[in-house]
């Protein structure tokens, strides 16, 4: 369904911060920064919202203050 491929892209997008830093240091080579298996244009907006998501809410917290 699309609206799993939406929530798991948005999951893997937030999460994929954590594995990216992780990956540098050599660590958890079994879990991959993108699932290739999810492949479709509802995961990948999802991955792309999640991926932003933490720059997004930095930005709007600076403008507040």
């Amino acid at each position: 369904m699309w609206w799993e491929d939406l929530l798991w892209g948005m999951w893997n997008g937030v999460t994929a911060w954590i594995v990216f830093i992780v990956h540098v240091f050599g660590q958890w080579t079994e879990y991959p920064f993108y699932n290739t298996a999810r492949l479709g244009n509802w995961y990948d907006f999802g991955f792309l919202i999640g991926m932003g998501s933490p720059f997004l809410g930095a930005l709007g917290a600076r403008r507040r203050r």
